[in-house]
């Protein structure tokens, strides 16, 4: 009470700018938190906790390292975290995968002759563990979620509910009978039809040749150069309860997608094949139709060559 009027005015003045400065610096400090590769602020507003990569990660130890990722904080939140959860919370990242595909490198001039050494996680790049609501809402959409083939139409799309998230260019069985290595009957090649699910998931950089019965690591590309074949997931259904060995998994040959062409499996292209991946782990429902009757892009309906002929009456 002893000071003077101005002084206490000048004092009240200085702690109001103090006050103001505080909130400004708490401000700024939200909005730098880190945000590498397309990281926005919506998916800030989401997010339980921020994991910094210590260093580089190539394709040969991503699997592991992000195993390892939802194995630490698992613990330290209420709901089962997955790889998957932490992926398709940070969409980012299966953009950076689907841009490994050996074709989409090649037409930015780079060769990629062993695609594990391609580094698909860099020092410095924030991984975000979403809060309860967030993983709940990831994992409510993938109940929902479906695989849908269409064999004539050579297409594998991803369905959400009612929505057709995306739609990718597909191979599939050839029309024709052939003998296995190993095996005294001989085999359809026809891609089977019917309902299932994802039973198995599969990380492989080797291709087992069904009728040589020869095991590769190596595959020539539609350009001509040979190059190892890319550490990729393969994915197992099961149809109508039983196991073909039908594959749904990558080729090198994008050239080969659209046609009857494998030995059974579903073909996609190599970077299709990380988004179908990571929209159908463990579960997901499988369906695998012969639709003839379709609607092209603006509505009107077409009918699709049988590619099986007699419309498939035997597959």
């Amino acid at each position: 009470n002893n000071y003077p009027m101005t002084t206490r005015w000048q004092h009240l003045i200085i702690y109001f700018i103090l006050v103001f400065l505080l909130v400004v610096a708490y401000g700024c400090r939200k909005k730098n938190v880190p945000q590498q590769n397309g990281a926005t602020p919506s998916a800030i507003q989401t997010w339980r906790f921020a994991h910094v990569v210590e260093q580089n990660i190539q394709i040969k130890d991503y699997f592991k390292y992000m195993d390892t990722l939802a194995h630490t904080f698992d613990a330290l939140v209420d709901y089962d975290l997955t790889p998957n959860i932490i992926v398709r919370a940070n969409a980012w990242l299966i953009d950076t995968l689907e841009n490994t595909d050996y074709y989409r490198q090649k037409e930015k001039g780079v060769f990629v002759y062993d695609q594990q050494q391609l580094t698909v996680l860099k020092q410095g790049d924030t991984l975000f563990i979403p809060t309860d609501s967030i993983a709940h809402l990831i994992m409510e959409k993938q109940v929902k979620t479906v695989l849908d083939v269409n064999i004539p139409e050579f297409k594998l799309r991803i369905i959400e509910g009612e929505d057709t998230l995306n739609t990718f260019l597909v191979r599939v069985g050839q029309n024709r009978i052939r003998k296995w290595a190993d095996y005294d009957k001989k085999a359809k090649l026809r891609t089977k039809t019917g309902n299932g699910k994802i039973i198995n998931t599969y990380f492989k950089n080797t291709f087992l040749d069904p009728v040589s019965g020869k095991t590769h690591d190596k595959t020539k590309r539609d350009d001509g150069d040979t190059t190892l074949l890319p550490l990729m997931p393969w994915l197992e259904p099961e149809i109508n309860g039983e196991s073909f060995g039908q594959l749904i998994h990558p080729t090198s040959n994008e050239n080969t997608l659209g046609k009857a062409y494998s030995n059974g499996c579903i073909g996609t292209g190599e970077g299709d094949m990380w988004r179908i991946y990571y929209y159908a782990p463990l579960g997901t429902p499988v369906r695998v139709s012969y639709n003839l009757n379709v609607k092209d892009a603006m509505g009107a309906p077409v009918v699709l060559k049988d590619v099986y002929g007699k419309k498939a009456k035997n597959n």
